[in-house]
């Protein structure tokens, strides 16, 4: 499952992201917005972030005008790692080698037909694991540097 949030500027984003995972069968929960009203997209970030940190949720979609708030945000929450991505190649690597499970996006950044390549990409990729496994598992565990 696929957990989706967004603030009013990523509002329209998030419509359209819930049209495409739909042509692509895949399950996903919207929890909010729901309108282009002003909102705190701390609220959502949140919401999503420990729909993923909980395991109710796979992967998490947040959109809001540059997606750097929302990574900020998700990134607070245990087991939770989001890439802010603006590119395919990012989604790709954010994937392989850093197990991202929090998508990013900025809808005033990005444009849509981009956006659902990102998209695409992050989802259908998987972890290398490998060298990359143990920096992974250094981002959730504090050591002595």
């Amino acid at each position: 499952m696929i957990a989706l949030g967004a603030d009013h500027a990523g509002f329209e984003y998030k419509e359209r992201i819930k049209e495409f995972l739909k042509s692509l069968g895949l399950p996903f929960e919207d929890l909010g917005t729901f309108s282009k009203d002003s909102t705190d997209y701390p609220d959502y970030g949140h919401k999503v972030a420990e729909e993923v940190s909980a395991g109710k949720a796979e992967y998490g979609i947040l959109v809001c005008g540059t997606g750097i708030g929302m990574s900020i945000v998700a990134n607070k929450h245990e087991g939770v790692r989001a890439s802010n991505v603006e590119s395919v190649e990012a989604a790709r690597l954010a994937r392989q080698h850093n197990n991202a499970n929090v998508l990013a996006i900025g809808a005033r950044l990005t444009p849509w037909d981009k956006a659902k390549v990102i998209i695409q990409t992050f989802l259908s990729t998987g972890f290398e694991g490998g060298r990359h496994e143990r920096r992974v598992e250094k981002i959730h565990t504090l050591t002595n540097l």
